[in-house]
């Protein structure tokens, strides 16, 4: 007989020295069946790993960049895991597998890490030398006053720090290193993690230091309007990404009535805004990615302004009556009160005629108004009693914001939502331009629900659709860090700060407020049907009760009424149309897609690998084939191949590790077997109350019936049988039994002993051929059986995972036979799961012991 060494040195090649002794080439067996192992564990991890990334493809659930970082760091780990793995058990057989990874590591690098903004352009940049070409560089609402200003029309003076700018001040000390590190503790689906996050990033940015060429070009910048007159500005955001396809609608700081020595620290506080809770909240729910961000800030003339407010170019809320024509909001003092909802304004509505016409006006009670105040900064007054009825602006005033709203519309092709202020000399000034979202035209008939009963009727539609919760009253100065789920807010104001938890409600009534402010804005754009201006929300709608939202008709039921909900339209995936769901795709792009489905075919080799899921599939089905090379060639009794002989047929293979098996000749038995894991599976399919005749004609779907068939026909299907041998390690106290059938995938661990501590059960399976409404009842099923076995189960997609772990060893036998029974049981289940009432009865009729029932 040749030594053990010598057929170890045959089987691994170079990895084993010639001469080497028992125990050494002993040894080099168990590094590598330890590496046999490893590569099974990361194959396991990775098919983990892709079931949430499909499931994260369907854009419903909200995650950031933390999230792509770190799967695709664990991908890459257990990528190279099992590449590095296979080269151990292989001897380095296949070098071209490395090759493979290296490039498909490289694409995902290109893809995730991102550059930052070109730092050539100068700090500051005039307003009058800026155009809408210029929104990389000084983001969308400095670009686009500039544009304004080129067309002539009415626009404060100003300048805008730019991006470059920014990128300096990041870069200045390792100030993004540090924001980033604390943005990856971020948690997307826990509301105290964005504001604990917020809080820390946004004092790290106060408290740093300009670099002195930015506060130098900062300095020059103010002198050069205090030249032109200028002595206060307003410093707003005007972000990368901001004002365009997103809206950022009141997520980033404006500071008003700025002097030149406030000017650094409110440029400070402007971009720490970047980080503020409701902007990081915005961002993860738009998919917009940190790193990609970049906040240009606009220093502009400050307007002591009589009135101010919104023009419209067109109402967003299609439904509503004069969807054709300009809606124009008007509030006394500064405009920021009718953006940020804490007055209702005087609304116009103006024809889109060129020239434009006043239709009507609605004037408002408007008890409030935001003024300049000499000290700097703005202050809040009562109206003086003559104006707080009184129209804010004349209808010639009008008329000729409406000339300029059609004029810029015409001029950017699509809707404008328009800012704008009446200075104390009569002058009116634009201070923004940007696209207007527009809902989808729907008609609904306004007739109220027979038998139901109306606790609240009108007020203003501010976006539409419909909604069922719970009510919540919330005060702006006390705003949770999250709310339950299927919850209708109730507000007083529509402030913006609301943002953090509007995105997790089903609908928005607030006592006041515009369809052109802020939080109506950003209600269309998160699909929360909102109502606003209506009076008295606040004690006709109770805290706890359950209400029925109708936006659209201005009425909230009480209860759920089963005739509105019925109009409720699918809300779009919260990440479609994102920028990191489009990353995500491109990334699953080279992780999720089989090309290597054919063991058999001449491209089933390394190079060939275009995909993470590739070198997974290669490795697995090879690393089988390395392992039992061993096995096959050799007679040595303490690592022996041999094929199982048992009263139900099955072609299976055993390797012994030592102890598990007695007596050989090229096959054991039943009797043969001193696994305890082993044997205890073995006497749960061979149980007669579930083994019974030949085996069942069966279909290719499936998991388990897959895996069965493989199994449980007889050794004379040889190579006709549907895939391969399957393949068992055993030793005294431990089980593996791994493989990956078609479509299928599975694996049983287990190991039993005296120390509990050490006993474990894993089972899982993923795939199947089978429809995906089948595969869905199949786990369901199993899911069911599984856990009232005791089990601990994650379910994801078309795969599940089973962990029984640290019991003593008379229970992990127990689970274990379990099993064995439930091979045999549902070997054809997912054929046989033709209603969702199959599934409990499946599950019931194994629980009870009836497992002929069923089948």
């Amino acid at each position: 007989m040749r030594s053990l060494s010598s057929m170890l040195s045959r089987l691994f090649g170079r990895g084993t020295p010639a001469g080497a002794t028992n125990e050494q080439a002993a040894d080099l067996f168990g590094r590598r069946y330890n590496a046999f192992r490893d590569l099974l564990e990361s194959n396991s991890e990775l098919l983990g790993i892709i079931s949430g990334l499909q499931e994260m493809l369907d854009g419903e659930t909200v995650f950031g960049r933390p999230f792509i970082s770190t799967q695709t760091s664990r991908l890459l780990f257990h990528a190279t895991r099992m590449v590095s793995s296979l080269d151990t058990l292989s001897g380095g057989r296949y070098p071209d597998l490395a090759v493979a990874l290296a490039r498909i590591r490289g694409e995902m690098d290109a893809l995730v890490t991102q550059p930052r903004h070109s730092g050539a352009t100068p700090y500051v940049l005039p307003l009058s030398q800026l155009s809408r070409l210029a929104l990389d560089t000084v983001g969308a609402k400095a670009a686009n006053l500039g544009e304004l200003k080129r067309l002539g029309l009415p626009v404060p003076e100003g300048f805008a720090v730019s991006t470059a700018g920014f990128d300096a001040f990041m870069g200045h000390e390792g100030l993004l290193d540090d924001i980033l590190r604390r943005a990856r503790e971020i948690m997307p689906d826990d509301p105290a993690s964005i504001r604990e996050a917020s809080d820390d990033i946004q004092k790290i940015v106060m408290q740093s230091a300009l670099p002195a060429d930015l506060e130098q070009a900062l300095a020059e910048a103010w002198a050069s309007l205090a030249a032109r007159g200028v002595t206060r500005c307003a410093m707003r955001s005007s972000a990368v990404g901001e004002d365009g396809e997103l809206s950022y609608a009141g997520q980033y700081a404006t500071v008003l009535n700025v002097d030149g020595a406030s000017m650094v620290e409110t440029y400070r506080q402007v971009v720490a805004s970047l980080f503020s809770e409701r902007a990081i909240t915005y961002r993860l729910f738009m998919g917009e990615p940190l790193e990609a961000s970049a906040m240009s800030v606009l220093c502009l003339e400050m307007v002591d302004a009589v009135a101010g407010g919104v023009l419209y170019t067109r109402n967003p809320v299609p439904f509503a009556e004069g969807e054709e024509h300009m809606v124009l909001d008007a509030v006394w003092g500064l405009g920021a009160y009718a953006v940020d909802g804490e007055v209702t304004p005087d609304r116009f509505v103006l024809s889109h005629d060129d020239p434009p016409r006043l239709l009507s006006s609605a004037v408002a009670d408007k008890l409030r108004q935001l003024l300049m105040n000499p000290e700097g900064g703005v202050t809040p007054a009562d109206v003086p009693q003559d104006k707080r009825q009184a129209p804010c602006l004349s209808p010639a005033q009008c008329i000729e914001l409406g000339a300029m709203g059609l004029r810029i519309e015409a001029h950017y092709g699509s809707a404008q939502d328009i800012e704008w202020a009446l200075g104390r000399d009569g002058g009116l000034v634009l201070l923004q331009a940007r696209p207007l979202k527009m809902e989808l035209e729907q008609q609904v008939a306004c007739i109220p629900v027979a038998g139901e009963t109306v606790l609240l009727e009108g007020g203003d539609c501010a976006a539409s659709g419909v909604g069922c919760g719970t009510v919540l009253l919330l005060d702006e100065e006390n705003i949770p860090a999250g709310i339950p789920s299927g919850t209708i807010l109730v507000v007083r104001h529509p402030s913006p700060r609301f943002v953090p938890v509007l995105v997790r409600a089903e609908g928005l009534v607030a006592e006041t407020g515009s369809l052109t402010g802020h939080l109506a804005s950003l209600a269309r754009e998160f699909q929360i049907p909102a109502l606003f201006n209506a009076e008295g929300a606040s004690e006709l709608l109770r805290q706890g009760d359950v209400v029925t939202l109708d936006a659209a008709c201005a009425r909230v039921y009480a209860g759920e009424v089963a005739a509105v909900l019925e109009r409720k339209a699918e809300k779009m995936p919260v990440m479609a149309g994102t920028a990191m769901l489009e990353l995500l795709r491109k990334i699953a792009d080279l992780v999720i897609p089989l090309y290597l489905t054919d063991p058999a075919s001449g491209d089933f080799r390394p190079d060939s690998c275009r995909t993470v899921h590739d070198l997974m599939r290669f490795a697995h089905e090879v690393c089988y084939k390395e392992m039992f090379r061993i096995s096959d060639m050799l007679s040595n009794k303490s690592v022996s191949a041999v094929r199982l002989q048992a009263a139900l047929p099955v072609d299976l293979h055993v390797i012994d590790l030592g102890g598990g098996l007695h007596g050989s000749d090229g096959f054991v038995t039943r009797d043969g077997v001193l696994s305890e894991p082993f044997a205890a599976l073995l006497d749960g399919m061979l149980d007669p109350a579930v083994a019974h005749g030949a085996p069942r004609p069966v279909s290719l779907q499936g998991f388990l019936s897959v895996m069965s068939r493989q199994m449980l026909e007889p050794p004379t299907a040889g190579d006709q049988r549907f895939g391969e041998r399957s393949y068992a390690i055993v030793s005294d106290r431990y089980l593996n039994f791994s493989s990956r059938v078609g479509y299928h995938y599975s694996v049983l661990d287990a190991f039993c002993g005296q120390a509990m501590d050490s006993n474990y059960v894993h089972f899982e399976f993923k795939g199947g051929a089978a429809g995906e409404e089948r595969r869905s009842r199949r786990v369901q099923a199993l899911a069911r059986i599984l856990s009232a076995l005791g089990f601990v189960l994650e379910v994801r997609g078309d795969r599940v995972v089973a962990r029984f772990r640290k019991y003593d060893r008379e229970e992990t036998v127990e689970r274990i036979t379990a099993l064995g029974r439930l091979l045999i049981y549902s070997r054809q289940m997912d054929m046989l799961m033709h209603d969702d009432a199959s599934v409990q009865m499946a599950a019931e009729h194994f629980i009870n012991g009836e497992y002929r029932r069923f089948s």
